[in-house]
């Protein structure tokens, strides 16, 4: 473990650990200016289309970049106006706060609305079952988990989801560490994607 990720003490408790390295990791990323977050994101975009070419002909789970997260958009833009027959983009739906996510269709000019987290989400249309997850991460580990901003949303909608959708995790350098600290609840990726390139745990 690195000395920034490293507990404070021994009897610092897990969840302490977490919320310490969460913001963290949030406030490096904050702290990109708007050029290096659109460098980033574009290579982790030509990273995604490289290597994953099967998403483009999927329905496709991703988020709408909040707080300097990696900008997917311009990649499923792409996946859009190729027009491959099968594809969906879809942006997830909070229904309950203790539930797995639901997911509907995005199109460009569709109407959001911001959901109790403030980030926009469709405001009208059926639910979709994702074939593949683009997840934002705000720390992840080399044997493929992350943390998000602890409400376990992505976890539960992993675990809930049958069959189970491809899982990719999407964050920036920056937010690797050595270890999460796992617990049995936290869902490990099949890949996750930096800048750096790509590391499949499958």
């Amino acid at each position: 473990m690195t000395p920034d990720t490293r507990p404070e003490n021994r009897d610092e408790t897990y969840d302490t650990f977490r919320r310490s390295l969460r913001q963290q990791r949030i406030e490096r990323r904050l702290a990109l200016s708007a050029d290096e977050c659109a460098l980033l994101s574009a290579k982790i975009c030509e990273h995604i289309q490289d290597n994953f070419p099967q998403l483009a002909g999927l329905r496709v789970g991703f988020c709408w970049p909040v707080k300097n997260e990696p900008d997917l958009r311009p990649l499923i833009m792409s996946w859009i106006e190729s027009g491959q027959a099968g594809f969906a983009a879809l942006l997830p739906v909070v229904r309950e706060v203790n539930a797995a996510l639901v997911f509907r269709k995005w199109t460009p000019g569709q109407r959001l609305i911001a959901d109790r987290y403030g980030i926009p989400t469709p405001a009208a249309g059926e639910f979709l079952l994702p074939q593949a997850l683009l997840l934002p991460v705000n720390a992840f580990d080399a044997a493929g988990y992350r943390i998000g901003y602890g409400g376990g949303f992505f976890d539960r909608t992993l675990a809930a989801l049958k069959p189970a959708p491809l899982s990719i995790g999407v964050g920036f350098e920056l937010a690797r560490v050595d270890s999460i600290r796992p617990e049995a609840h936290d869902v490990r990726l099949d890949a996750m994607v930096s800048e750096a390139g790509v590391f499949r745990h499958i």
